[in-house]
């Protein structure tokens, strides 16, 4: 089943497919600090294990955290964090391979562009 999650106007209304492609919600929270746009989660990659990954917490189910970096999604399971991360902060995640579980931590996206003339 397909899901995405929809902010706008300062909510996260979360949506699952049915059939002919129409969208109904499931859900509708605060959208806290996450910026307006549509999330398809069901794009998402699963996380690679050997990588640190950099981005902002987009959601949080019972079974995966998915979380935005640059702009493709990543989803990594939730049972391997002590603290699932609060959605909207910008997380650095990596996975210590000596206990399986991941380690977060708070970091801070930066534009590394520069201006032309």
């Amino acid at each position: 089943m397909k899901k995405r999650i929809l902010v706008m106007n300062g909510q996260k209304i979360i949506q699952s497919e049915t059939t002919a492609g129409k969208w109904t919600n499931d859900r509708v929270d605060k959208a806290g600090s996450l910026k307006p746009n549509i999330y398809n989660i069901y794009l998402a990659k699963e996380a690679n294990l050997k990588s640190n990954s950099i981005g902002t917490i987009i959601h949080a189910d019972e079974k995966k955290v998915y979380q935005q970096v640059g702009r493709e999604l990543l989803m990594h399971d939730i049972k391997k964090f002590d603290k699932v991360p609060d959605v909207g902060s910008v997380q650095s995640i990596s996975y210590d391979e000596s206990t399986g579980k991941i380690k977060i931590s708070p970091a801070s996206v930066t534009n590394n562009r520069k201006l032309s003339r």
